[in-house]
């Protein structure tokens, strides 16, 4: 499970270290591409390719099928750890999520998230908000 926040730094090859408690849980591999947000997400090999096989089964014959398929494809890297920690952020995802030459890591579970400080800092406050707290009320977490 991916928990907690870490800000690193990107050089200008645009490699970012992972977290060292990540690293042992993308040991298998993993996929970098666009996030829900302007940010991007990193998720586990197996997860990327259960959604894959559940992609390729849909009817291509669908326009929004298929518009799913090259949007998720077209943006997603698979990324590798090199013998410092470090993966590699294609271009195109730096520009996408707004990130220069640092980043914030966050946990989120079975993923974890890539921010640009300034956005995250945005992102962070609407975490913060207490009408966002009220609408957390309908979910059941009765453990938190």
């Amino acid at each position: 499970m991916f928990l907690g926040r870490f800000e690193h730094t990107i050089d200008e090859k645009g490699r970012m270290t992972i977290p060292v408690r990540y690293r042992d849980l993308i040991i298998n591999g993993a996929y970098i591409t666009q996030g829900f947000d302007q940010n991007l997400l990193v998720v586990l090999a197996e997860n990327f390719e259960r959604n894959y096989q559940e992609l390729v089964v849909m009817s291509s014959m669908d326009p929004t099928v298929r518009m799913l398929r090259e949007k998720v494809f077209s943006t997603a890297e698979r990324i590798e750890i090199d013998r410092l920690g470090r993966i590699l952020i294609p271009n195109f995802l730096r520009k996408h999520a707004q990130l220069a030459d640092s980043a914030m890591v966050i946990g989120a579970g079975a993923n974890f998230e890539i921010w640009s400080p300034e956005l995250w800092e945005i992102r962070d406050a609407k975490l913060s908000d207490v009408k966002f707290s009220t609408e957390l009320e309908k979910f059941n977490l009765s453990l938190l």
